[in-house]
């Protein structure tokens, strides 16, 4: 069974992480639904952290699963790491604009989208770039937060910023491990690319139960 997947460890936690994310979308979206507090901006946002969880699950999973020509896993690749700059955006979307308010809120949501775009264009043409340098990029950008905890801890409570800082400590190290080829286990089945994969989950939950629990 295994033998029929290029890499089945990888792929198969984020094709888990793909249904969990479609389940947890909807979870959000009827909750929204019957929130008598929701509006637009609000089901918007939770659209987009749904979507973003989802495309990067579901391209991860296909690109670690699929086997076939060195072609068509160079695009998956390049789709798969671009993936991670849309959820990033996609993460921060309810956190801008719905934790923030007046002018920050759109400057954020702009700046970080802006950031997503730029992060996409540089890996569509610049793919073979230094795994430090494209790590470094999805780091400083996930770290943006640090400049808006002060206004964000007036509208999420403590115990969302700890979730929040979390989820950024987990994504952290799971992209340390990956840039350092870093293998905790010495085992040809749990990798460093394995474990990466797995503190990516983590920090996805972490900020999903953020935004459910402390930002809608």
């Amino acid at each position: 069974m295994m033998n029929k997947f290029r890499e089945p460890i990888s792929g198969l936690t984020h094709l888990f992480g793909a249904i969990v994310s479609l389940l947890g979308m909807i979870i959000l979206i009827v909750y929204e639904i019957n929130n008598p507090k929701s509006n637009v901006l609000s089901l918007t946002s939770v659209i987009l952290f749904g979507i973003s969880l989802i495309l990067l699950y579901s391209a991860s999973s296909i690109y670690h699963l699929v086997k076939s020509s060195e072609k068509v896993i160079k695009a998956l690749r390049k789709l798969d790491h671009s993936m991670i700059f849309v959820l990033i955006a996609g993460t921060y979307s309810p956190i801008c604009l719905l934790a923030l308010n007046g002018s920050l809120r759109w400057v954020m949501f702009s700046l970080i989208w802006s950031c997503a775009l730029v992060g996409i264009f540089f890996k569509m043409f610049w793919f073979n770039a230094p795994r430090w340098l494209s790590t470094l990029f999805y780091v400083l950008m996930g770290w943006l937060s640090i400049f808006i905890i002060s206004p964000l801890s007036k509208s999420i409570s403590i115990k969302g910023i700890i979730l929040l800082i979390l989820g950024g400590l987990l994504y952290t190290f799971g992209a340390v491990i990956y840039a350092s080829k870093w293998s905790i286990f010495k085992s040809k089945v749990l990798g460093f690319h394995e474990i990466f994969h797995i503190f990516v989950l983590a920090g996805s939950l972490c900020h999903y139960f953020m935004v459910f629990k402390y930002v809608l």
